[in-house]
């Protein structure tokens, strides 16, 4: 048995089975397919305050209007949010702190994969833009509210980044800084790799500044971050028009897993979202529930604190 109790073919609903959620407010982004809407029904059917945070806000709104049918009591609410653009992410951060909700957990699932060579509206290769920027900048907007409702509610707040194991597919030099946008040398399947692993290195590094503030000051952090593998979803990796480019060797270290289910993909973000076990627990990789090890450019603090600066330096 696992150390969590749990394996990779536990759901999402068997991880959370007993879990109140009651009094929390989650954003979970990327709520329209897949695990997202998995992750979005179950944090509601345990009690918490779900906002989707979607590009498509129609398909969000039939995705809620389901959720209610089956869970009376559920509290979703739909807010468009595009992660591609900075601007929309500003306006979403904006209209949410205002909004006076508190913010216990944010999720950041959304994702796009091995897309064409392509620039954001911001001119940032698109999967950087949208796996990576869009959230390394939410998670800075709304750093704020978190640290204010972990302090009033003294309910440990957290960040999870759902990453991949894909991450290990990146380039050499794990993250391009002066190449991000070279179409010339762009390979699609890389750059997912290389969005993935920012992902994980994001995490890191706030786990690692959240620890600096928890020593020796007053106004301590009280929240964690962590990153995940969600597992080889059939609905994710293999897309009929992508897969015929899907490269045989990422194939074959993403067979080394039984493909999931849905209700099993969602199962580690839901765990690392609200399990008691999970408290405390801060700057970790995890995978079929349980604590996983990452590639070794994904351990690269050094790494891991230029990304941050650079990502820094494109958002300001």
């Amino acid at each position: 048995m696992c150390p969590s109790g749990f394996s990779s073919s536990s759901t999402a609903e068997e991880v959370t089975q007993g879990i109140h959620g009651d009094g929390l407010t989650a954003i979970v982004t990327g709520t329209t397919h897949g695990i997202g809407i998995e992750t979005a029904r179950v944090l509601a059917l345990r009690g918490v305050h779900v906002i989707m945070a979607v590009r498509n806000v129609v398909a969000a709104k039939a995705v809620k209007e389901a959720i209610l049918k089956e869970i009376h009591t559920a509290k979703v609410d739909v807010k468009e949010l595009d992660l591609s653009s900075m601007a929309s992410v500003r306006k979403f951060a904006s209209e949410f702190t205002s909004s006076g909700f508190p913010l216990n957990i944010l999720i950041n699932n959304a994702g796009i994969t091995a897309t064409p060579f392509s620039l954001s509206k911001d001119n940032i290769e698109l999967q950087f833009a949208t796996n990576h920027l869009g959230h390394f900048l939410l998670t800075h907007l709304l750093l704020d509210t978190m640290k204010k409702t972990a302090s009033v509610s003294k309910r440990q707040g957290r960040i999870v980044n759902v990453s991949s194991d894909g991450h290990q597919y990146t380039y050499p030099e794990g993250i391009r800084f002066d190449k991000i946008n070279d179409e010339s040398s762009f390979q699609l399947w890389r750059a997912y790799g290389q969005s993935k692993l920012a992902n994980i290195l994001h995490a890191k590094e706030l786990a690692r500044r959240f620890k600096l503030l928890h020593h020796g000051q007053e106004d301590r952090v009280d929240i964690t971050a962590n990153s995940l593998h969600p597992g080889a979803i059939i609905t994710n990796i293999y897309k009929p028009e992508i897969s015929g480019a899907v490269p045989t060797d990422l194939i074959n270290m993403l067979g080394n897993y039984a493909m999931k289910s849905i209700q099993q993909g969602a199962a580690t973000t839901c765990y690392v979202a609200l399990h008691p076990h999970v408290k405390g627990v801060s700057g970790e990789y995890f995978s079929d529930n349980n604590v996983a090890k990452a590639s070794s450019l994904a351990k690269n603090t050094d790494l891991a604190k230029k990304l941050w600066d650079f990502s820094m330096k494109i958002i300001d």
